[in-house]
């Protein structure tokens, strides 16, 4: 009985540094939400609530919230060093394969939105808030394409993490999406890859002043709309997966057409499977642990 109460907040805290690197990866992957994966792993509203009232169980929250930043900063350095290989070679199975992890935990995050009930409104609020994103995704996609956005700004690696801390605020926006749009995406791949102190830097404190800024407002509005918020945010994720479904095989960073053949649509569909077996598997987990952490 001991080495199982033992073994249980060790587990949590694996369990919660995985989170970790699965959200960070979220937030560096074009086309994928870091906040996203935090709602749907059950993190997002514990953060929100932490950095509206930062020192309110400050040592608990640390405590809690140390292991899922670790994992974050692990997967940004690691990923941030991997994608541009590995991007150009598996590309759309990866998207596929992420596609697949929002649809396997999906479930999950409709059944959190009714917690404390639904109405027929909040399925409206769904709807319409996710064809009002599409719309809005493609507006933003055809005004920032082509735009020139000079690399060498500590500014603008500010307001890049800026845009990193509202994907982290509002789940289902792609800070990455924007950062392609801006064509600083790869720019800054590299050089967090490469762990340039002043992109680093600048990243995070974006990002730091972003979250601690808009957060209270966030944690207001889960106070006096809980399912109408979480249906919000239901719809923002359905819109913004549709978004990045490529369809006819187009690359997300390049714009290219490229057909899918038999292989790849095979690939696509293993990659999207297997997403949805780990999201499943996730949100197993997070029902397991979610009393130990």
């Amino acid at each position: 009985m001991n080495a199982k109460k033992e073994t249980k907040p060790i587990a949590s805290w694996i369990f919660r540094l995985v989170k970790g690197i699965v959200v960070g990866t979220g937030f560096i992957i074009p086309g994928v939400s870091g906040g996203v994966f935090a709602a749907i792993f059950g993190i997002y509203e514990p953060l929100i609530r932490f950095c509206a009232n930062i020192r309110k169980d400050f040592m608990k929250n640390m405590k809690f919230f140390l292991p899922v930043g670790i994992g974050g900063l692990i997967s940004i350095v690691l990923v941030s060093r991997a994608l541009g290989g590995f991007f150009e070679i598996a590309e759309i199975p990866l998207v596929w394969f992420f596609i697949g992890c929002v649809l396997g935990t999906l479930p999950m995050l409709f059944k959190q939105a009714g917690k404390q009930g639904r109405k027929a409104r909040h399925f409206l609020v769904m709807g319409g808030t996710a064809a009002v994103m599409c719309v809005f995704l493609l507006f933003i996609q055809g005004a920032l394409s082509g735009t020139a956005i000079p690399t060498d700004s500590f500014l603008v690696w500010v307001l890049a993490g800026a845009l990193m801390g509202l994907g982290a605020i509002v789940p289902g926006l792609s800070p990455s999406n924007f950062l392609l749009y801006m064509g600083i995406y790869g720019v800054m791949m590299n050089k967090m890859g490469n762990l340039d102190l002043a992109v680093l830097v600048g990243v995070i404190m974006g990002a730091v002043i972003c979250v601690l800024t808009l957060s209270k407002a966030f944690d207001k509005l889960f106070d006096r709309a809980y399912a109408g918020m979480y249906h919000f945010i239901l719809g923002v994720i359905v819109a913004s997966t549709i978004m990045i479904v490529p369809w006819g095989g187009k690359l997300l960073e390049s714009g290219a057409m490229a057909s899918y053949s038999v292989p790849l649509a095979f690939i696509s569909i293993g990659a999207c499977v297997a997403g949805i077996a780990l999201g499943y598997i996730m949100g197993i987990l997070e029902k397991k642990y979610k009393d130990a952490d």
